[in-house]
């Protein structure tokens, strides 16, 4: 299984700043030592043309230059350095090459260790997030003719907001958001299909309302490629999600998802979306926790796509 990273490209963020940029390069040091059969890559950077399938271009131009208004840029949450710039590009490239991995190699799956950047919007960031790596990369694939029909399944705890916004008009890209209800953003936007929690849902609860909410999506979208957003955010230790969910439960919604899409055959490209622990090494876990198992379906799906040996 091909995985792309980018937590060398690190941001230099003040003293006591609330976004923890090291789970990053945590996560890939714990996938690279616990996991043999995964194929890292640097993430590629992304080019203003792909930036502008999803982004208008002067809101590209500010970004790069250091222009934004100092709204925009307080909204994002980041002090703007080209380390900024950089890393975005880079988060959004490494979206973008876990799709064409996922759509070209036998695994089915691949993984970007960052990224699920979902609250930026066409022509503004917000909420740790420059540019959305996701709208980019479905209407990349699809400028690419590698598939038609797309679906963003947001599995973070908040809502993807500037998903839905940038998508709204596009009936081509389905996206689906499980959230918590009185989460940030406290406007949301209309994806697709919404599912909106209440503060304190434990496991079966969020496990029943995922599997109703994949199912109302397969009922009225056959998407030729899922982007997965695997928020560590909805577990109950995080700082930031309000949710109950255990590594189990966790673990569970993450089979269910990849179940789902091995059933239909919908290759799948993992993002790892927000994780805000008490602990840092819960956050960690709970991303690994993904990947590990990602690569237990890929080594699955490659095994099927071996010719069968003589007897």
């Amino acid at each position: 299984m091909k995985a792309f990273y980018s937590d060398h490209f690190v941001l230099p963020l003040p003293a006591g700043h609330r976004f923890p940029m090291q789970k990053y390069r945590l996560i890939h040091e714990a996938a690279v030592a616990t996991i043999s059969d995964i194929d890292f890559h640097e993430a590629p950077t992304t080019s203003d043309g792909v930036l502008a399938l999803a982004h208008h271009p002067h809101y590209i131009a500010a970004v790069s230059d250091g222009t934004l208004a100092e709204s925009v840029q307080k909204a994002i949450g980041f002090p703007w350095t080209p380390q900024m710039v950089e890393r975005s590009r880079r988060s959004a490239g490494a979206t973008i090459a876990a799709c064409r991995a996922a759509l070209t190699e036998p695994e089915r799956i691949a993984i970007n260790l960052a990224g699920g950047t979902h609250h930026a919007f066409a022509d503004q960031g917000a909420g740790f997030c420059v540019f959305n790596d996701a709208a980019i990369a479905a209407r990349l694939m699809q400028a690419e003719r590698r598939v038609q029909r797309v679906a963003i399944v947001d599995l973070d705890v908040h809502q993807g907001n500037g998903t839905a916004a940038i998508l709204a008009k596009d009936d081509s890209i389905f996206t689906l958001s499980l959230h918590g209800a009185r989460n940030y953003p406290f406007d949301k936007e209309c994806s697709d299909l919404d599912v909106a929690l209440a503060d304190g849902t434990g496991d079966e609860a969020y496990l029943s309302a995922l599997q109703d909410a994949l199912a109302g999506m397969l009922g009225r979208f056959s998407p030729q490629l899922i982007i997965f957003l695997a928020g560590a955010d909805p577990h109950e230790g995080d700082r930031l999600g309000r949710l109950k969910l255990s590594f189990d439960g966790l673990a569970r919604r993450d089979a269910m998802l990849l179940e789902t899409a091995s059933r239909h055959a919908i290759p799948v490209a993992i993002a790892m979306a927000g994780g805000y622990g008490k602990n840092i090494q819960d956050t960690v876990a709970i991303h690994l926790q993904t990947i590990t198992l990602a690569a237990h379906f890929a080594r699955q799906h490659s095994a099927a796509q071996r010719p069968a040996q003589p007897g």
